[in-house]
Order: C-alpha cells, then structure tokens, then sequence
C-alpha cells in the first residue's frame, strides 16, 4: 500500500507541470491570435480611413465640377440672354429707322405740295405789286437786321465781359491752388528731411545703447565668473583656516599638557634636568609652528580684506551701471517728444490736404456751373433764327451729354485710389479681359464659391462695359447725322473756336488731375513715414525691454551679495562638469521661465497683429465690393443717360423740318476719327489688363507675406515651449537671444 501511495504521488506531480506548461502554451497561443486580432483590427481601420478620405475627396472633386458646371450654364445663360436682347434692340432700331423715313417722305410731299402752291400764286400776281411788296419787305428786314444787329452786338460785349471776369476769377483760382500746392510740398519736404534726421539719430543712439548693453552683459558674465572663482578660493581659505584652528587648539593643549610637570618638581635631581634639556627642542618646534601658523592666520585676514574690497568695486561698478541706465532713460524722453511732435505735425498735414481737397472739388464745380450759366445765357439773334436757335441749343446739348459719357468712361476706365492699411492701393476696375486671364493664373487661397462670385462680377462688369461702348458708338452716330442734318446753319469758325476751347479745358483739367495724382502720392509718402516712426517706437520700446532686464539681473547680483557675505562662505559641493553659474542658474530659473512667458506673450501679440491684418483685408475687401457696386450703379445711370439722349435724338429727327443735308466731314476724316476711336479703345484696353494684373500681383505678394509671418511665429512658439523645458546654462540664453533677434528682423523686414 505504501509503495501505491508513493507511485500516484509521483505521477500527480508528473502531471501538474505538463498541465501547467499546456496551459501556458494555450495562453501564448491566444495572446498571439489577439495580437494578430489587434493588427487585423488596425489594418481595417486605416482602410476606412483611406476609404473615407477618399469619399472625401470624391465629394469635394464632385461638388468643384457642380460648380463648374453652375458656372457654364449660368454663362451661357447670360449670352443667349444678351443675344436674345441684342436681337431685339436691333430690331427695334430697323423699326425706328423705318418710321423715320416714312415720316420724311411725308414731309418732303407736303413741301413739293407747298412749293407749286407758291409757284401758282408768284405766276397769278402782277409786276407792279411784286416791286411794291419787294421794295417794303426789302427796308422792313433791313430795319429788323439793324436792330438786331446792335442787340445782338450789346450782348456779345456783355458776354465777352462775362468771360473774362469767369477767366480772372479762374486764373486767381488756379495760382491760389498752385501756391498752395508748393506751400505743401516745401512743408511735406522739411517734415521728410526731420524725419530722416530723427531716424538716423534714433538708429545710432540705438547703435550706441546695443553696443553698451553687450559690453554690459560681458561684464556682468567676466563678474560672475571672477565671483564663482573667489567663492572657491574664498571656501579653500574657509577650510584651510578651520584646519590651523584646530591644529592651534591642538597645540595649546599640548603645551598645557607639556607645562604641567614642571610646576610639579621644581626641584629635581639631575635626571629631572636632563628630562628639561631633552624636551627644549620639541618646546621650540612647537613655538615654530605656532608662528607659522600666525603667519598663514595674517594672510588669510589680508585675502579677506582683499576680497572685501573686490565686493566693494563690485557694488560701485553697480551704482555706475544704474547711472547710465537713468542717463539713457533720460536721452530716451527727448526722442519720443520728438515722436509726439512728428505725429501731431502728419496729422496737421493730414487735415490740410482734405481742405485742400474739398476747396479743389468746389472750384471745379464752381467752373461747371459758370459754363452751364454761360450756355445759358446765350439767345436767339432774331425771329427768323428762332428755329436754328433752338436746334443749335439741341446741338450744345447733345455735345454736352456726349462730353458728359466721355468722362463717365474715362472715370470708369481710370484707377480708383483707396485708402487701406498699408497706405493707398490703386484698384483698377475689373471689367477686362485681362483681369480674368491674370486671376486664373494668380489665384489666391480661397473658396470655389468666392471664385464663381469673382468671375460672374467679372462678366457682368465686362458686358455692361461693351454695352457702354457700343451704345457710345450709337451715340456718336446719331450726332453725325444731327451734324448732317442741321450742317447748313453751322458756323466752321465757330466750331474751330469751341474745339480750342475744349482741347484747352481738357489740358487744364489734366494738369489738373496730375497735381491731385501728387497730392495724393504724398499722402501715401506720409503714410509711409507714419509706419517707420511706428517701427522707431517698437524699437526704442525694445530697448526699454532690455534694460529692465539689465535692472533686474543687477537687483540678481545685489541678492546674491546680500546672500552670500564676504566673510560667512559655505562649503558647497559641485559636481563635476558643472559651474557654480550654471547651479545658481538651475535653482533661479523661475525668473527665466517669466523671460519665457514675456516673450510668449509677445508672439501672441504678434499673432493678434497678425488677425488684426487679416480682418482689415476682409474690409479691405468689403470696401472693395462697395466700390464695385457704386460702380454699377454709375453704369446703370449712364445707360439710363443714353437711352435719354436717344429719346431727344428721336425728337430732333421728327422736329426737322426738311433742312437741307450736307455733309460736314469728308471720308477720310471720318476713317481718321473711326481709326483714333478703335486706337484709343485698344489703349485703354491693354492699361486696364495691366492695372488688374499689377494690383492681383501685389495682393498674392502680401497674402505670402502674412502666411510666412504667421508659420515663423508658429515654429517659434512651439520652439520656446521646448525648450521652456530643458535646463538653463549660458549657451542656452545665447540661443534665446539669437532667435528673439531673428524673429525681430524678419517681423521689421
């Protein structure tokens, strides 16, 4: 029974192990099938979400070909819309000129009926009463002639007296702009030469601050370092003193000891004297060292001295560098009345130039409303002349209201200035074709709603712009015939004379237009000056910023002195590769992190700026939007303008009364005038294309501008919380130093 007992005992514990190492084995087994589970698992969910980004951008590339295809239907919509009116217009002007020739032929038969009534009656009347009628109808026209010629000769005096009291009074006008002008400029020029000045002493009175502050941090560094070196040898000395000490209390203990036995016995044998003589020398040896060690107690006392008097350089150095830096502070505050002074001086300008502005747009109103008058005033010159009156004041009219759209084109076709931000920004109208090319090639950062709201403003302004332009060519049509038409009561002389003077307006009214260009340029330029007197207050702000942390690493070197007195040194243990520089940097680094938390708190300002800039583009923007909207609206009334002339066109046409036709202008001189039209249209179709691609240049080269500011200030940022967690040591700072300096230059540049 026993020997059973043992055999199913050992087989028991044979088993227990196989059971173990199966079990073992069954777990490693599903441990693997999880980890393959884990990777399966991993495998299908970047699958999902490869499939979902790629669901992503199916429905972004499909909703971008939406778009594209809203944008085609939505244009092709638009052109059968405009041929459709195209059609129509034309078909109304075939009905027009229909009309206009059956009410002529009307016309010309009741004139032939009128003319045989004439003839019958001058064939039915007899000689003599043709003299008598002949001779009384001969003295009354003559009698009508004289009186109206001495009317007519009264009010040409007055007018000519008129005009020359509008010219006086636009001459005075004209030299008080100009005086004004150069009153401006020679002060835009004094304030230009004060501020170049001022920045060139701001700069090397910054020069001159940098350079102090480098040579002070130097110092301070050569400083610590000589500290941490007398500290050592200030605890050297420490504990070489503790050892004499002890070594001179040991001594006299050793005297006391050794003076004992002789008070004793005084009166000794012989072996006693002999005892005396032998320890004589071990007496003198002992007094040798006691000198020695005075001696190393008097040089300890005079390195203390020494080390004392080093503290107290130290401590003047200190109240030097305190005196400089409130010397520094007060050269700082005549700068920046200087800066006050300048900015009140560009606001004073500012304000003239807007007088002067509104005082320009009140002259030229002024004008206008002289020549309107004098127009006015003009009459008829007899009874007769009562209908070639009223067709030349149709005629003046016309050539007005033609005058009139030549300027609505040319204001629509010019460069609108806006004031923005960074000072005046020229846009041109985007109503060319170039505009389009250059925005498809230059295209910024932005939606495809945005981009589809672009171009259909594009196309919109593009088709009113040829409507202008033809209706403009209607225009001038109609006027030709109008010219045809009423040729015969038209004076060459006088139309020579009215050419002069508009060509003579025209060349006013330029240089004109070329000295508000001016004034509107040096108003950039004080713009302009305004922004470097700010970047001269960031400057000298920073110089500020520097020597307070030069106050406060000096109040660090007083602490450290009241600390760490000249006389009362501890022992403290380095470890090795260390300085005592780089422990006490260790233990005060909280004021490092406050360094760090400043300049962080200086990138977020920056990135505010940053916003800032980005919301004045969007009103930039939306200013932008208001001026396209005005501009369409003025379109929208210039349209309205020309169906009006037409109207009065029409009216004229049916108010005449068979006047003979003839031709004014020849062929030749009207293919010259179709020619310098068509040259003229080309030239300010290409400076359109131009203005447009110029102005999308520059507004890409700003975009980049604020993208890469806002990366810099990005990487920095993630740069400094970084490092904010490293150690602090001297290479460190440096490194700090130069990156701030860094992402300084880059944000003046």
């Amino acid at each position: 029974l026993t020997m059973s007992k043992k055999v199913t005992g050992s087989r028991a514990k044979g088993e227990k192990p196989d059971a173990l190492a199966a079990l073992q084995a069954a777990n490693e087994e599903l441990r693997a099938k999880l980890t393959d589970i884990q990777i399966e698992l991993q495998l299908e969910k970047t699958k999902v979400s490869k499939l979902e980004r790629e669901k992503n951008h199916e429905l972004k590339h499909e909703q971008y070909k939406s778009t594209v295809v809203l944008t085609e239907l939505k244009t092709k919509l638009h052109e059968e819309k405009m041929k459709e009116l195209h059609s129509v217009r034309e078909n109304m002007l075939r009905q027009h000129e229909s009309e206009l020739l059956r009410v002529i032929k009307i016309k010309d038969n009741e004139i032939q009926r009128l003319q045989a009534l004439v003839n019958a009656l001058r064939d039915g009347t007899t000689d003599k009463v043709k003299t008598i009628l002949f001779s009384e109808a001969k003295e009354e026209a003559k009698k009508v002639f004289e009186f109206e010629k001495v009317r007519m000769q009264q009010e040409i005096y007055e007018l000519k007296g008129v005009k020359r009291q509008m010219e006086e009074a636009l001459t005075l006008a004209i030299q008080a702009d100009k005086i004004k002008a150069a009153e401006i400029r020679s002060v835009y020029h004094l304030h230009q030469e004060e501020i170049n000045r001022i920045k060139r002493e701001c700069e090397r009175e910054i020069r001159r601050l940098m350079d102090e502050i480098k040579l002070k941090d130097r110092t301070i560094c050569t400083l610590e370092r000589e500290l941490g070196v007398q500290a050592g040898q200030a605890e050297r000395l420490q504990l070489q003193k503790d050892a004499l000490d002890e070594q001179l209390v040991q001594f006299k203990e050793a005297e006391r000891h050794l003076g004992s036995p002789k008070r004793e016995l005084p009166f000794a044998s012989g072996a006693g004297d002999a005892s005396d003589h032998s320890g004589s020398p071990e007496q003198q040896l002992d007094e040798k060292d006691a000198r020695r060690f005075h001696l190393k107690i008097a040089e300890m006392s005079a390195i203390i001295r020494k080390l004392e008097d080093r503290n107290a350089l130290l401590s003047e150095e200190r109240n030097e560098l305190l005196k400089r830096l409130r010397e520094a502070e007060s050269q700082y505050k005549p700068l920046l009345d200087k800066n006050r002074r300048l900015s009140r001086k560009n606001e004073e300008l500012n304000h003239s130039l807007r007088r002067m502005d509104n005082k320009l747009k009140f002259v030229t109103q002024e004008n206008l409303e002289m020549r309107e008058r004098v127009g006015t005033i003009r009459r008829p010159s007899s009874l007769n002349d009562l209908d070639q009156s009223q067709e030349e004041r149709e005629i003046e009219f016309l050539r007005l209201q033609v005058i009139e759209q030549q300027n609505i084109i040319d204001d629509l076709s010019k460069k609108p200035v806006v004031e923005t931000f960074f000072g005046y920004d020229e846009e041109a109208s985007l109503d060319s074709d170039g505009s389009s090319i250059s925005y498809q090639t230059d295209r910024t950062p932005c939606t495809p709603d945005d981009d589809l709201e672009d171009g259909l403003a594009k196309e919109e302004t593009e088709l009113r712009f040829r409507q202008l332009t033809m209706e403009y060519q209607a225009l001038q049509r109609a006027y030709a015939l109008l010219q045809e038409q009423v040729g015969g009561t038209l004076d060459a002389e006088r139309e020579v004379k009215t050419r002069e003077q508009l060509q003579a307006e025209i060349s006013r009214y330029q240089t004109r237009i070329e000295d508000l260009e001016k004034t509107l340029e040096q108003q950039g330029q004080i713009k302009q000056m305004e922004s470097e007197e700010s970047k001269l207050k960031h400057d000298i702000q920073d110089v500020k910023d520097q020597n307070e942390l030069l106050e406060f690493r000096i109040l660090e070197l007083e602490e450290r002195e009241r600390r760490s007195p000249a006389i009362n040194f501890q022992n403290i243990p380095f470890i090795e590769g260390t300085s005592p520089l780089q422990v006490y940097c260790e233990a005060e680094g909280v004021t490092w992190l406050q360094q760090i938390e400043v300049t962080k708190s200086a990138l977020q300002q920056k990135m505010l700026d940053l916003e800032n800039e980005k919301d004045l583009f969007s009103k930039q923007k939306g200013y932008l939007e208001e001026e396209l909207d005005y501009r369409k609206q003025s379109m929208d009334q210039a349209h309205k303008r020309i169906l009006e002339l037409e109207a009065m066109l029409f009216d004229a046409l049916q108010q005449e009364a068979g006047a003979k036709m003839s031709e004014i202008l020849s062929e030749e001189e009207r293919e010259t005038l179709k020619s310098a039209v068509e040259q003229w249209k080309r030239q300010v179709m290409s400076e359109l294309r131009e203005r447009d691609a110029q102005i999308l240049r520059e507004r890409m080269e700003l975009v980049h501008h604020a993208q890469q500011l806002l990366f810099f200030g990005h990487s920095f940022a993630k740069q400094l919380e970084k490092v904010g967690y490293c150690l602090f040591s001297v290479d460190w700072l440096e490194d700090v130093s130069i990156i701030s300096h860094n992402v300084r230059m880059r944000s003046s540049l």
